[in-house]
This record gives structure tokens, C-alpha cells and sequence, in this order.
């Protein structure tokens, strides 16, 4: 592991990573379900996304991640007095969210949660974000479905995207299922931005 020293908000974060993701490939698990350790890097979406949170006014939100990673966004998000639940389907990176979360003094509660199992069980939120969850064409339609259970009455959601040719997909899905859709540029993201959703 390494620690990054990363200033969000106003606060200077202490964040511990894995120091070669790479090493993290287990080829057995990507046979299984093409399982990659792509929660071990932080992502320019997700320091994009980060920084936008960190600019709103959430005190007495709940909002949650989705596909968290190394969970920058909900990092955000509590320092912004937000209940922040910060989700992944890699075990590993919910473990190091709890750690992280606990190092820096922050309240974030972490769970395991695979998306094709649905988001019926984690309950509704005022806000749902992700960064960067679109690489993969088969995430595009589970997202918005995650969207429509998680999101509560009157909620919104926050997807920044590099720019990822699934985007598009993603884009189109989320207004067929009803959500109105509008970009947010980011310095960070300039071929992409953050989409927010909102019904």
C-alpha cells in the first residue's frame, strides 16, 4: 500500500492504496465474471466528481455510491455532512473505504453490492452517484436500473464519465426510463463531464 495526501474541500485527506493495481489480476476471477481490479486507481471521474460534490450543499442528505472504488466521492459527500453509504462489488475496496473512512475521521458506511442483484435492499436516496462505471456496455442498462430503485422521490443522480463510448447507451436508457438528462463540464473530464439526472 501507499498513502496519497489528497485536499478535498478544504480538507487535507490521508488516502491508502494499492501501490501496483496490476498486481491485483487475478486471472481465475476474471474467467468467472471478467472481474478486474479497477477500484484499486483513482480515477480523474472520480476526483472530478469529488470536487463537484464538495461544492453542495448536502448537510442531511443520504446519498450513495455506486461502484465506489477507492470512494473519493462519498469522502466528499461526508465532509459535505452528507449520510454517505459507499457500495462496490470488490470486497476488497469496501475493506479499504471502512479503513480510509475511519483514518480521515469520516462516517461512511461500506458494503459489497453486486449490480445484477439489484438495489432493492439498500434503500432510497436524495442523491446516487458514480464515476467512471461505463466501461463495460453491459453496466449501461444495470445502472439505470440501480437509478430507479435507489433513487428517492424528488432525488437525483450524479454520473461523471470520461467519456466512454457506453455513455451514449447509458444516456439513452436513462431518458427511455424517464429521467431528464444534463451535463456538467469538468475540468478534468473534457471529451465527458458529469450527467445529472433528475425525474
Amino acid at each position: 500500500m501507499r498513502e496519497e495526501r489528497i485536499l478535498l474541500a478544504g480538507h487535507e485527506l490521508l488516502l491508502a492504496r494499492p501501490d501496483d493495481p496490476e498486481s491485483l489480476i487475478d486471472e481465475s476471477r476474471f474467467d468467472e465474471d471478467e472481474f478486474l481490479p479497477y477500484w484499486a486507481d483513482l480515477w480523474p471521474s472520480g476526483i472530478a466528481l469529488a470536487r463537484h460534490l464538495g461544492e453542495l450543499e448536502l448537510g442531511g442528505k443520504r446519498v450513495l455510491e455506486l461502484g465506489c472504488g477507492l470512494a473519493l466521492p462519498s469522502f466528499a459527500a461526508a465532509l459535505a455532512g452528507a449520510g454517505v453509504v459507499a457500495t462496490d462489488w470488490a470486497p476488497e475496496a469496501v475493506d479499504l473505504v471502512a479503513v480510509n473512512a475511519s483514518v480521515n475521521g469520516l462516517s461512511v458506511t461500506a458494503a459489497v453490492l453486486d449490480w445484477s442483484a439489484g438495489a432493492s435492499d439498500v434503500g432510497h436516496f436524495d442523491l446516487v452517484v458514480a464515476a467512471d462505471v461505463l466501461y463495460e456496455e453491459r453496466n449501461a442498462l444495470l445502472l439505470v436500473r440501480l437509478l430507479n430503485e435507489a433513487v428517492a422521490p424528488g432525488g437525483q443522480a450524479l454520473i461523471a464519465d470520461p467519456g466512454r463510448r457506453h455513455a451514449a447507451g447509458f444516456y439513452d436508457h436513462a431518458r427511455a426510463a424517464g429521467w431528464s438528462l444534463d451535463l456538467i463540464a469538468a475540468d478534468l473530464l473534457p471529451a465527458g463531464g458529469i450527467a445529472r439526472l433528475r425525474r
